[in-house]
């Protein structure tokens, strides 16, 4: 009991609810900042109709400078390109099947013939 009367004379209550009434209502006034840079920050940052006014502004100035020979380039020569590419690789894959189909045949034949001895 003694202990715990020099730590209350230590302490001063009435002082450290004040303190912490104070730092009660500096975190709240922190937290609101906090929430309203974050709300500000997420608006600055919201690219998507940036980035669409940016291509229809871009669209525009290509038109106004190449004229009508900005219209005739071809949009997507690259999706021809990837599309060739992934036809070509099918045949390949037929062929290693097909080629992976007789030795597994061969091995079936070989498997059969030892069977066979070992049933004689």
């Amino acid at each position: 009991t003694e202990v715990m009367k020099i730590v209350n004379g230590l302490m001063k209550a009435p002082e450290l609810a004040t303190t912490m009434q104070e730092f009660s209502k500096e975190m709240t006034k922190a937290g609101v900042m906090e929430e309203m840079m974050n709300d500000a920050v997420d608006s600055a940052l919201d690219s998507e109709d940036m980035e669409e006014e940016i291509e229809e502004e871009v669209d525009k100035v290509l038109a106004s400078v190449a004229g009508e020979t900005a219209s005739q380039l071809p949009d997507a020569a690259r999706t021809q390109k990837v599309k060739q590419a992934s036809t070509s690789k099918v045949p390949e894959e037929r062929e290693a099947v097909a080629e992976g189909g007789d030795d597994d045949e061969e091995d079936m034949e070989e498997i059969r013939a030892r069977l066979a001895k070992v049933r004689s």
